[in-house]
């Protein structure tokens, strides 16, 4: 049988009312009285009946984070960011993996079935604009991620048009002039184009021409991806000596064809990522890459979800804009 706090409290030696202070984290016991019932708690194996403390408090200490896919490492490390940040703020996060499923995002930020979860933090990719503004209505919701935009709820995106035209300039500064772009193509997605008219402006800053037989398309950001783009534009452009890749993913599959083409990087193609993955430090070589500051994401996302479950952000929506840096390694500095 479930060990209740009654049973707690007759083996503490203290009232129901002292568990519950203790189970809730309520300052007002002192420091023996709380060890003592926390020893008992451990020893008699007692857990905490959700269900019973949401109908008292209206809340179940849940939230979702709902993402695409969880394979990816930086939706896996950004998770990883997004637990920690809530951890200390006494949230357990349930992660959601939606595939791009627009029905699966709908259901993730509608709070999941029979509402189990406080609030969602999303980053979808089939969901329109009108999905978000009537789901956020009707349950705390903040946005990650650049696919949409002018929406009725919190948004936290990195400036992947800054990102990007600061990642294309290193590339054009360490004196690469046929620089091609991997992560093009008629499916391309709202970050991809913020991503490319980042690009696009570092050439024309540059005075270096548009020119789009230097756009590698890819359906999808994975590695065999970038590999297929970066073989098709070696094939086509053998004259390129610098590559600015849409994610890091694209970047690796673009560094094994143009090992396997007998192409030296960084002396014959410098290549840039964008995600700063863990695996960018173990690759060959090393690869530069634009490194949002996943903390901040993380930990600004939660703020802001906090606040719309407590009511006390502001009536408009806010956008954030964590920063980001260009992490050079190996693949461009040689």
């Amino acid at each position: 049988m479930a060990v209740s706090l009654k049973d707690v409290a007759q083996a503490a030696g203290v009232s129901i009312k002292t568990v519950s202070n203790v189970v809730n984290d309520y300052p007002f016991v002192s420091d023996a009285t709380r060890s003592r019932v926390q020893t008992v708690i451990s020893q008699m194996g007692y857990r905490p009946n959700l269900s019973a403390r949401r109908l008292r408090k209206g809340r179940s200490g849940l939230i979702a984070l709902s993402l695409p896919e969880i394979a990816a490492p930086y939706f896996a490390e950004l998770a990883d960011e997004v637990v920690a940040a809530a951890e200390p703020r006494g949230i357990t996060v349930l992660i959601d993996k939606t595939g791009g499923q627009r029905g699966h995002e709908q259901v993730a930020a509608s709070g999941i079935r029979d509402n189990l979860v406080d609030g969602t933090i999303a980053s979808p990719l089939a969901m329109t604009a009108a999905d978000v503004d009537t789901l956020g209505r009707i349950h705390p919701l903040v946005l990650l991620g650049e696919r949409l935009a002018l929406v009725t709820v919190d948004h936290v995106a990195i400036d992947s048009v800054s990102a990007a035209r600061a990642a294309t300039k290193h590339l054009i500064d360490i004196g690469r002039r046929v620089v091609a772009v991997i992560g093009t193509g008629e499916d391309i997605s709202k970050t991809g184009r913020l991503r490319l008219h980042g690009y696009e402006e570092a050439l024309a800053d540059a005075g270096l021409p548009q020119d789009p037989t230097l756009h590698g398309d890819a359906r999808w950001f994975h590695r065999p991806d970038g590999y297929a783009a970066m073989n098709e534009l070696l094939r086509t452009r053998p004259d390129i000596d610098g590559v600015f890749c849409f994610n890091d993913l694209l970047a690796i599959g673009a560094l094994r064809a143009l090992r396997e083409a007998g192409r030296q990087v960084p002396d014959d193609v410098a290549v840039v990522g964008f995600d700063d993955v863990e695996e960018c430090m173990y690759t060959a070589p090393p690869l530069t890459s634009v490194s949002p500051d996943k903390r901040a994401v993380a930990e600004t996302a939660v703020d802001l979800l906090i606040q719309r479950m407590d009511g006390t952000g502001p009536t408009q929506p806010r956008e954030v804009f964590p920063p980001y840096r260009l992490v050079v390694r190996e693949s461009t500095a040689g």
